[in-house]
C-alpha cells in the first residue's frame, strides 16, 4: 500500500510567523468572506460539509482560491488537500490565484514560492493517480495505458464486427453509438435498459446483443491492460466501496474542494460521499442554473441534493453579487431562471446601473437576422466595441451557417468554437499508437494501428504479429524474428529496430519519443500531401513531451487533457488583429462579452426540439437560455425570426416554417425587455394595424371560401 503522505508543516508555521498585520480578505464581499472563513479555527474534522451556490458572475473562482489560501494560512498541509477541478488549466489558475493571496499575505517577494498545491487537477487526473497507486491491491496492472475516445470506438468496432453486428439486415448502432451508450450506462449509474428508454429509444431492440458487446469490451480492455477514460472513474468509485481502501484514500486528505460541482455526474457524487462520509472538510461550488452538460452524464441532482449527501447536513451559502453584468441583464435573466421547477433560490443583482434594457429582436426570417446582426456588431464597432469584445451564441454548431456566410460576404473576420481535436488527427494519433505500443504491448489497437504504417503491412499481417507478441515472453524478439517477405524486410526491420530501442530500460525518456518520430516522418511523407504541417504537429508533440517526467506521465496527461486543435485540419493561421467570436452556448460557458447576441430565441431551437421529451430536459433547456444571457456584461440581444426556410424545392415554391419566441420568454417577462421589431435588417418600426372593418371582411370571406356560388 502505498504510503501516506507526510505531513510537513513548514510552509504553514512561516506563514503564521511571518504574516503582516493586514487584512488578506478585505476585498471580498460579506458572502465570500463567509464562504472563505467556514469552518475558521476547527480541526478538519469538526467542519461541515459546504456548498458555496455562486450565481453567474459572482466571483466563484476567486472565493474559491481565497478559501484555498486561508486553509493554508491556518497551517493546513498543501499536500492533504485535493482540489478537484474540471481542467487542468482551471486547476493551473486556481494555484496561481492561491499562491498570488499567500504571497500577498505574507509579503514575499517575486522569487520566492509560495506553497504548491500537489493534489489539484481534474476528476480523471487524479482516479488516475490513485488508481497507479493502489492498482495492485484492486486487480490492474500497473503498467495499465488509458486508451482515448478514438480507441475505444475502434475497439468498440472490432469487437461489434466480429459478433456479426455489422452484416445484420437491420441497422445496428454504430461504433461511436455504442461507446456513446456504454460511456452513459456507466457515467450515470444507470442499467442498459434505462439508458435505451431515456436518451437512445431507437436501439431499445438490440439490448440484449448491446449487453453482449458491452460484456466483450470490457473483457478485452483487461485482456489488454487498458483502461478507457470512464474507467477512470468507475474503478476509483468502485474501489471507494470497498471500506478499508475508502478510509486509506479518505485519510490522506484533509480537506477536498470541488469546483463546478453542478457538472459532476453520478460517479463523482459516489466518490465524494465515500471518501467523506461525513463530509468533513469538503467544500463544493456551482450553480444549479448553469447545469447543462446532461449529454455527458452529468445531473442537477448532485447540486440540488448536496446538503443531505452526507450523514452531517451541509452549510449552504449564496453568492449573488454580480461584477459582470448591468443590472437589467441580470433582471431579465433572473426572471427566466425564476420559472425552473426547482432550484437554490438566488437573486443575481450588480451595482453597475445601466437605462438600456435587454433587446427582444423580432426579424422576418434568418436571412435577416444574419444581416442585422452583422450590421450591429459594425455599429458597437463604430462605438468603440472590438469585435472580439462582442460575440454570438447558439444552440447548435449549425444555427450560425447563415451568418458566417453573411460575415464572409463582408468581410468580417471571426473564429468559430469547434473544430478537431488534436488527438483525433491521424498523424497525432499514429505516433500515439507507438508509444503506447512500447509502454503496453497487450494494448492490441494501438498495435494494430502501429504495425499498419509499415509499408506493406495490412491487417491480417498485424493481428499474426500481434498474437505472436502476446504468447513470446518477449515481445520484441517476437518482432525481431518474424519472418517479413522480402518486399518489405528493410521497413520491417527499421521498426523492429526502433521498437527494440522504444522498449529498452536504458533508453531514457524522451530518447523514445525522438526514436519513434524519426521513424515516423518518412512514413508521413509518404502519406499525405499537406506532410510539412502534420510534421509540424509531430514537432510539437515531441517539444510537449520533454516537459513531462516519463513515458508513462506523458501518455496520461495527454490523453485525459489534450491540446484543443491540430494544424493540419485548422484553417490558414489567421493574421487579423481583431475578430468576432461565434460559439455554441455550451462552449462560452465560463466566458463574458460587452455584447452578446442570441440567435434562434424560438421553440424548436431554444428549446431545441430534440430536447423537449421530458422535463428534465426542459429544465435544461432553460438553463442553456440563462447562461446564455448571463454571458453579456453591457447589451444583450436576443432575436427572434419570424420565419425559417427548407431548402428543399417544391412544385409550390420554398417551403417555410414559422418560428414563435421561445417558451422561456413568457408574457410576464416582457417588460424586461426592449421589444424591438424590424420589418428587415435595415428598417425598424412596427407595422400598421388594419382596420377592424378590412379585417372582419376578409375574415368573412376565409370563411365562406369552401362556398363559391
Amino acid at each position: 500500500m502505498p504510503p501516506e503522505l507526510a505531513q510537513d508543516h513548514s510552509h504553514a508555521s512561516h506563514a503564521t510567523e511571518q504574516a503582516p498585520e493586514k487584512d488578506p480578505f478585505a476585498r471580498l464581499n460579506a458572502e465570500q468572506r463567509a464562504a472563505v472563513e467556514h469552518g475558521s479555527g476547527l480541526a478538519p474534522a469538526q467542519q461541515a460539509p459546504l456548498l458555496i451556490v455562486a450565481g453567474a458572475g459572482s466571483g466563484k473562482t476567486n472565493t474559491l482560491a481565497h478559501r484555498v489560501a486561508r486553509l493554508v494560512l491556518e497551517g493546513a498541509d498543501p499536500q492533504r488537500i485535493l482540489l478537484l477541478t474540471f481542467s487542468r488549466r482551471a486547476a493551473a489558475d486556481m494555484g496561481r490565484r492561491v499562491g498570488q493571496v499567500i504571497r500577498q499575505v505574507l509579503g514575499l517577494a517575486a522569487t520566492d514560492s509560495p506553497p504548491q498545491l500537489p493534489w489539484s487537477g481534474t476528476f480523471h487526473a487524479i482516479g488516475a493517480r490513485l488508481l497507479r497507486d493502489y492498482a495492485a491491491y484492486i486487480g490492474l496492472e500497473e503498467d495499465f495505458t488509458i486508451q482515448d475516445r478514438g480507441d475505444s470506438e475502434d475497439l468498440m468496432g472490432l469487437l461489434r464486427h466480429e459478433m456479426g453486428l455489422s452484416a445484420t439486415d437491420k441497422r445496428f448502432p454504430l461504433k461511436a453509438t455504442c461507446l456513446a451508450i456504454y460511456s452513459r450506462a456507466v457515467n450515470t449509474r444507470q442499467d442498459l435498459g434505462q439508458v435505451l428508454a431515456g436518451q437512445f429509444p431507437w436501439c431499445r431492440e438490440w439490448e440484449r446483443p448491446l449487453g453482449e458487446l458491452f460484456t466483450r469490451y470490457v473483457e478485452a480492455k483487461e485482456a489488454q491492460h487498458v483502461l478507457d477514460y470512464d474507467d477512470l472513474l468507475l474503478f476509483w468509485a468502485d474501489m471507494m466501496a470497498d471500506a478499508q481502501i475508502a478510509q486509506l484514500v479518505g485519510a490522506r486528505f484533509d480537506h477536498v474542494l470541488v469546483d463546478e460541482y453542478q457538472d459532476t455526474n453520478r460517479l463523482q457524487a459516489e466518490i465524494l460521499q465515500r471518501m467523506k462520509p461525513d463530509g468533513a472538510g469538503v467544500t463544493a461550488v456551482g450553480d444549479d442554473a448553469q447545469s447543462i452538460y446532461s449529454f455527458r452524464g452529468a445531473t442537477v441532482r448532485n447540486i440540488l441534493d448536496f446538503p443531505s449527501l452526507f450523514s452531517q447536513p451541509a452549510r449552504l451559502l449564496t453568492l449573488e453579487q454580480n461584477y459582470r453584468s448591468t443590472q437589467p441583464i441580470l433582471q431579465a435573466s433572473n426572471a427566466v431562471i425564476a420559472d425552473a421547477p426547482e432550484r437554490h433560490f438566488k437573486n443575481l443583482w450588480s451595482d453597475r446601473p445601466s437605462s438600456q434594457r435587454p433587446q427582444l429582436v423580432v426579424i422576418p426570417d434568418e436571412a435577416e437576422q444574419a444581416r442585422w446582426v452583422a450590421n450591429r456588431v459594425l455599429a458597437h464597432r463604430e462605438e468603440g466595441f472590438t469585435l472580439k469584445s462582442q460575440a454570438v451564441l447558439f444552440r447548435t454548431a449549425t444555427h450560425s451557417a447563415a451568418l458566417e456566410l453573411e460575415l464572409v460576404r463582408r468581410n468580417i473576420p471571426f473564429v468559430k468554437f469547434g473544430g478537431l481535436k488534436f488527438l483525433e488527427s491521424t498523424h497525432i494519433k499514429d505516433l500515439l499508437s507507438l508509444l503506447r505500443l512500447a509502454h503496453n504491448p497487450s494494448g492490441r489497437m494501438a498495435g494494430f494501428r502501429a504495425l499498419q504504417l509499415i509499408p506493406g503491412v495490412g491487417p491480417a499481417t498485424a493481428r499474426k504479429v500481434l498474437d505472436l507478441m502476446a504468447a513470446a515472453s518477449d515481445p520484441v524478439d517476437a518482432l525481431l524474428n518474424f519472418g517479413a517477405p522480402a518486399s518489405m524486410a528493410l521497413q520491417w526491420q527499421s521498426f523492429a529496430d526502433t521498437y527494440a530501442l522504444m522498449r529498452r530500460a536504458s533508453a531514457a525518456w524522451p530518447t523514445d519519443i525522438n526514436a519513434a518520430r524519426d521513424w515516423y516522418l518518412p512514413q508521413l511523407e509518404q502519406r499525405y500531401e499537406d506532410a510539412d504541417a502534420r510534421a509540424a504537429d509531430i514537432e510539437q508533440l515531441a517539444a510537449l513531451a520533454r516537459g513531462y517526467a516519463s513515458r508513462e506521465k506523458f501518455l496520461t496527461e495527454l490523453t485525459l487533457d489534450p491540446p484543443e486543435s491540430s494544424s493540419d485540419f485548422s484553417a490558414p493561421p489567421y493574421r487579423d488583429e481583431d475578430y468576432l467570436t461565434l460559439s455554441t452556448i455550451h462552449s462560452a460557458k465560463g466566458q463574458e462579452w460587452r455584447s452578446v447576441h442570441v440567435l434562434n430565441v424560438v421553440d424548436g431551437c431554444l428549446p431545441s426540439d430534440l430536447a423537449t421529451g421530458s422535463e428534465a430536459e426542459i429544465a435544461e433547456e432553460r438553463r442553456l437560455l440563462y447562461v446564455a444571457m448571463t454571458r453579456a456584461r453591457e447589451h444583450l440581444h436576443l432575436i427572434v425570426p419570424q420565419r425559417f426556410y427548407i431548402t428543399q424545392q417544391t412544385p409550390q415554391g420554398d417551403r417555410h416554417v414559422n418560428g414563435i419566441r421561445s417558451r422561456f420568454i413568457t408574457p410576464r417577462m416582457l417588460p424586461y425587455f426592449e421589444d424591438s421589431l424590424w420589418l428587415s435588417a435595415e428598417t425598424n418600426g412596427a407595422r400598421t394595424p388594419m382596420p377592424d372593418s378590412v379585417r372582419m371582411l376578409v375574415r368573412q370571406r376565409a370563411k365562406n371560401g369552401w362556398n363559391k356560388p
